[in-house]
């Protein structure tokens, strides 16, 4: 070995010996096993009443109330016969319709006044918005009348207007949760758009708008909910059947097939599961919007 080689050899630094991560074994203890009970506990009740709807379905009638899980008599008979026995495929694209347009509408309409209360600064701007909050205490009963007359005057009633133009006044709830999110962005990101020339328009559409997105996903997919599921507006405005909408449509196969003498419950049964499945397939897809939205709203203000 030559003296340079030596010498580099001696300069070189060892090599570190690489530490691979040990992982820590998580402790069993009994508390822990004790919330794990609570909790499947918990989700078997709140999914038994799907479970057992979701049985019924798929049994003749007179099987559908044994209160068995697993059918004896397997049939899909009545998911053909649902749809010879109603129009729900009607019933579902006016569901839809009513749906998305109430949804779109109060979103956009409560995202604009909440974008005026968190961003405007002017006299008196906490007195209107306790009004605005102070309107959720008024029952739904109280204005039900007047807001039926307005229609009945406008000529809608038996018409699907009134089930969603409502709507385009915002909401006080939704107004309230937008609100508290556009407080929790930086001021300074919208002072620093109007340097470079930005309009309140462009600021509201093309900063606030995006970044308020869990926020706006938390409320179209409750409005959705609340639309998809409302019966009392429905029975208040709708006459004809072809009108109608899924929550109306079911009301209509109880009375006629549950009360009415005939007791087709496996029909009643079988509709109301084509009605709840898109709603669970709509919470699956907007969970983590749904989880993110519920965490980061109200963090100011």
């Amino acid at each position: 070995m030559t003296t340079q080689t030596r010498l580099d050899s001696e300069a070189a630094p060892e090599p570190r010996a690489t530490r691979t991560p040990v992982r820590r074994r998580r402790k069993i203890t009994p508390v822990k096993v004790l919330i794990w009970v609570a909790l499947i506990l918990a989700t078997l009740i709140f999914i038994y009443p799907f479970i057992w709807l979701l049985s019924a379905s798929f049994k003749p009638r007179g099987e559908v109330f044994d209160n068995k899980l697993i059918p004896e008599t397997f049939t899909f008979d009545n998911y053909l016969n649902v749809w010879q026995e109603a129009p729900m495929a009607l019933w579902l694209w006016n569901t839809v319709l009513v749906t998305v347009l109430a949804a779109v509408t109060v979103t956009v309409s409560s995202a604009m006044v909440a974008w005026g209360f968190a961003y405007f600064r002017f006299r008196a701007r906490n007195l209107l918005f306790a009004v605005v909050l102070a309107t959720m205490m008024l029952p739904g009963a109280v204005t039900m009348i007047p807001q039926f007359l307005i229609w009945n005057s406008l000529g809608m009633v038996d018409t699907l207007t009134p089930l969603w133009a409502q709507n385009l006044f915002g909401s006080a709830f939704y107004i309230f949760l937008l609100r508290q999110f556009f407080l929790g962005l930086p001021r300074e990101l919208f002072d620093a758009a109007k340097v470079d020339g930005a309009n309140n328009w462009t600021i509201f559409t093309r900063i606030a708008m995006p970044l308020c997105k869990p926020a706006l996903i938390i409320t179209l997919l409750f409005e959705f909910q609340a639309i998809w599921t409302d019966l009392m507006r429905p029975l208040i405005y709708l006459r004809d059947s072809d009108n109608f909408t899924v929550p109306r449509g079911l009301k209509a196969l109880l009375d006629q097939y549950g009360f009415g003498g005939e007791w087709h419950w496996e029909i009643v049964v079988t509709a109301s599961v084509i009605t709840t499945v898109p709603m669970i397939i709509l919470f699956f897809l907007g969970q983590r919007h749904f989880v993110q939205g519920i965490a980061t709203t109200g963090s100011k203000g």
